[in-house]
Order: structure tokens, then sequence, then C-alpha cells
């Protein structure tokens, strides 16, 4: 993991109370809990934004009436 940093935050008595709960259900420590969580958050958000940059540029390729690899292809030569 490297150098860990210690931080204090707050959370909701009964998210707290969750994170606990699965913890002790999982053998792991609360903080493995939360580090674990905010991975799986950062992966959701980088599937967010690549989905919105692919949703973008798959507009803007239609619109240049880019529908297929052929199409890019020719318009690349």
């Amino acid at each position: 993991m490297g150098l860990a940093v210690k931080k204090t935050i707050s959370l909701p008595q009964d998210l707290a109370k969750d994170a606990e709960e699965m913890a002790r259900e999982e053998g792991k420590s609360l903080s493995a809990i939360i580090q674990e969580a905010l991975k799986i958050a950062k992966r959701e958000r980088q599937k967010r934004v690549f989905r919105e940059m692919q949703t973008f540029w798959s507009k803007k390729a239609t619109e240049k009436g880019i529908l297929a690899d052929d199409d890019l292809a020719e318009l690349l030569k």
C-alpha cells in the first residue's frame, strides 16, 4: 500500500454502523472497507467519464458521416 496517511472522516451513524458490520463480516479492518469503497467509487467515476467521452465523440463522428471503421479510414487518407 505504500505510506498510509491518517485522516479523520465523519459518517452518518447508519453508514458507520453498516461499514463496521461489513468489516466484521468480511474479517477486514474498517480502514480496508473504506479503502475498497473509495477504489470502487473511483473506478465507477472513471467508467462514467469514459462513457461520456465516448458518447460525445460518437456523436461528433456521426455528424461527420463516420459510421464505421471504413468511413474513418477513408477520411484519414
